[in-house]
């Protein structure tokens, strides 16, 4: 016989057995009715942990705040005179001739001008003149430059300073051939041309 149902759709059995599993059951509290209702919020990360802070450099020793840095210090490169390249040099020649040399006491024996060539010229003149002097037995030369107050020597395609000649004679002196020749060169006396000419002391010919 077929089971009989009411108008919601359930037998008399499922509404008996519905009943009795109604009854077992225990309503829940309403603190957690709520806590089931409610939904918790979600946890919230961590913030970064910050970087550490750099440790200070240490202040150089001197230095404060607040205080003006000293100013580091300026090298000049010294700039030396012919006369000033040749009185540094060691003596060579006999003092005390030396010193009757430099009061412009002794006379020269021979004498040559290079004023208005150029630096070419000069040179090959200059060497010649010395290497004949000595030949002769000659002590004392005087080498006559310029002062080059008025421009340069050198009349090439190449810009020369002024008194290139006062400077250049005495690196060529130094020089070989000249230098086995020359024992000494000392800027002259201004009875013989002062700053623009040079007393040229030369060793004993060996001939």
């Amino acid at each position: 016989m077929a089971r009989r149902r009411n108008r919601g759709g359930l037998s008399d059995e499922d509404r008996a057995l519905w009943a009795q599993v109604a009854r077992s059951i225990t309503p829940m509290a309403e603190s957690q009715r709520r806590k089931i209702e409610t939904p918790s919020p979600a946890p919230t990360p961590p913030a970064p942990a910050a970087a550490p802070a750099p440790a200070p450099r240490p202040l150089p020793p001197g230095f404060g705040i607040g205080r003006s840095a000293a100013p580091l210090p300026v090298h000049v490169a010294r700039v030396l005179s012919p006369a000033q390249r040749l009185a540094e040099q060691p003596l060579q020649m006999d003092a005390r001739t030396h010193r009757s040399l430099t009061r412009g006491k002794l006379r020269p024996d021979a004498r040559l001008d290079l004023h208005g060539m150029t630096l070419a010229v000069a040179k090959a003149e200059l060497t010649g003149f010395v290497l004949r002097a000595q030949a002769a037995g000659q002590r004392l030369v005087l080498v006559i430059t310029g002062k080059g107050d008025r421009g340069g020597d050198d009349r090439g395609p190449l810009p020369v300073r002024n008194g290139a000649l006062r400077h250049e004679v005495p690196h060529w002196l130094a020089m070989a051939p000249l230098s086995r020749a020359v024992l000494q060169v000392v800027p002259a006396h201004v009875r013989h041309g002062g700053g623009g000419a040079y007393y040229v002391w030369l060793r004993r010919s060996r001939g």
